[in-house]
């Protein structure tokens, strides 16, 4: 009965551990997915350091220093 409940245990320890490290996208990878499902005009320069999205409605420009800092600028194009 000991052992059952270790091996319940240990499994219970296991498929928590697998299931938090799952990778977690980040604020920038989720405007990219949103604006290509928008069917954006996606232009990527300098290694991705620079992207550059464009639809109907709106303009978005994410930028990424060498320190790894990020800045997303959004204007409507109205």
């Amino acid at each position: 009965m000991k052992k059952l409940t270790m091996i319940a245990l240990f499994a219970g320890f296991f498929a928590i551990s697998l299931s938090s490290c799952r990778d977690q996208k980040t604020t920038e990878e989720n405007l990219v997915e949103e604006m290509q499902d928008k069917g954006a005009e996606v232009k990527v320069k300098d290694d991705g350091e620079k992207i550059k999205m464009e639809t109907e409605d709106e303009k978005v420009k994410i930028k990424t220093d060498d320190d790894g800092n990020t800045k997303i600028k959004k204007k409507d194009k109205d």
